[in-house]
């Protein structure tokens, strides 16, 4: 059916897919560099294992958009959009969306690049579906992907064993029916933004003398724990308000898979039972972008998404970005079709592949830089206000010892 560009009532997910790099870094694997052991991390993360990539975040997106244009049954030339959501593109200039449409051979597509950190999958769902409902576009490919591991401080033991890398995909179409983004609430509690940051990625590091993917990791753990919780679980309850559902209206709920005890205790706030909530954090780690998109996939794939049932998709990122959706799923939650596009063979093992990354990093490690002027000399002695925020995006009162937890 073609729908007019200026009636677009509501966006269906019509194709998913996802990519996973085949190397595995285990927490064994990890405790051979690191000051840890399998039931540390276990203990405290819930992961066992992650996925560590052998190529670049266009690649991995490139292969989860095939699997996801295949299941729609579309042709990359149908495509009208491209969103790629990922906080470690390929290229800052040109963008790593249209690397994707390249090798797509998406030739009608605009393309765009989103980073809003872990949350940066959903802000371009959000962005993707709002311009098909504006007739913009017709239809869009969502990707969220990210290659962490090629940024990771790999001495540094807090966020070395919670990411992963990978990718997952959607196809969004205009439809007449009810499906797609019921609600959507987005937010960003940047008196928090400092907690969680990458020095040696950015402008502002350029010309300093670094090696570029030599990296410090500012990562405050027990902080970045108490806002995720309190973010997410808040944003969970005004987004079920705002769609003016009750939790025990939605099927399932698959959240920014950051940690076990995060999602755990997300779901104790937000009155969620576990049973209905989707982890895959076990055997994924934190996919940052991909986290969310491959959840989708993988829960698809186990049948725990039913035709017309509503799911509940909180996040939380950098920034400290946060976001909260409810979905209605359409109809079909079976694939139309398959690709036969996979990646390129990988001859090391994950933890070759970190070794080499960690041989190949300078020695110098970048501070972290000074606060960004705004123009307006504070008095002598005061104290910078944090940003006024909506009431649940200030700090979460989650009672958390520092030795807790390690965050995200």
């Amino acid at each position: 059916m073609n729908i007019p560009r200026a009636v677009a009532p509501c966006v269906d997910i019509v194709g998913w897919g996802l990519c996973l790099p085949p190397a595995e870094l285990s927490n064994a694997d990890l405790a051979t560099i690191l000051d840890t052991s399998d039931d540390w991390i276990v203990r405290r993360t819930g992961i066992e294992r992650r996925p560590i990539s052998h190529v670049g975040v266009s690649q991995l997106a490139y292969v989860a958009a095939a699997h996801a244009l295949a299941c729609a049954a579309m042709d990359p030339d149908d495509i009208d959009l491209i969103v790629l959501g990922s906080c470690t593109a390929d290229d800052q200039m040109p963008n790593s969306a249209s690397a994707v449409q390249r090798a797509l051979g998406a030739r009608r597509a605009a393309a765009m690049d989103v980073n809003t950190a872990c949350t940066s999958f959903m802000y371009s769902l959000s962005t993707a579906s709002a311009l098909i409902k504006a007739g913009a576009v017709r239809n869009a490919l969502v990707v969220g992907a990210d290659t962490l591991s090629a940024y990771m401080d790999w001495d540094n033991r807090t966020p070395s064993v919670l990411f992963g890398d990978g990718a997952g995909a959607v196809v969004l179409k205009a439809c007449d029916e009810p499906a797609g983004i019921v609600a959507e609430v987005l937010g960003c509690v940047t008196s928090a933004r400092d907690e969680l940051r990458i020095n040696g990625i950015g402008s502002k590091f350029a010309n300093a003398g670094l090696m570029y993917g030599t990296t410090h990791w500012d990562f405050n753990g027990p902080e970045i724990f108490r806002q995720a919780v309190g973010g997410m679980a808040a944003a969970a309850r005004e987004v079920l308000a705002k769609a003016g559902v009750a939790s025990a209206d939605v099927g399932l709920v698959i959240p920014h898979q950051a940690n076990l005890r995060i999602v755990e205790a997300v779901a104790r706030r937000a009155g969620i039972a576990m049973e209905k909530v989707f982890t895959n954090m076990q055997a994924r780690g934190n996919l940052s972008s991909a986290s969310i998109p491959v959840a989708l996939v993988e829960a698809l794939a186990q049948q725990r998404v039913a035709p017309g049932s509503l799911l509940l998709l909180p996040a939380f990122g950098g920034g400290m970005t946060w976001s909260a959706h409810v979905l209605r799923w359409g109809k079909r939650t079976t694939p139309l079709g398959t690709s036969p596009i996979r990646l390129p063979p990988c001859e090391r093992t994950a933890l070759e592949i970190v070794a080499a990354l960690r041989a190949s990093k300078g020695s110098s490690r970048p501070s972290t830089p000074p606060p960004v002027e705004t123009g307006r000399a504070p008095r002598e002695g005061a104290v910078h206000p944090a940003p006024a925020t909506r009431s649940h995006a200030a700090p979460a009162q989650a009672q958390c010892a520092s030795n807790d937890i390690d965050g995200t």
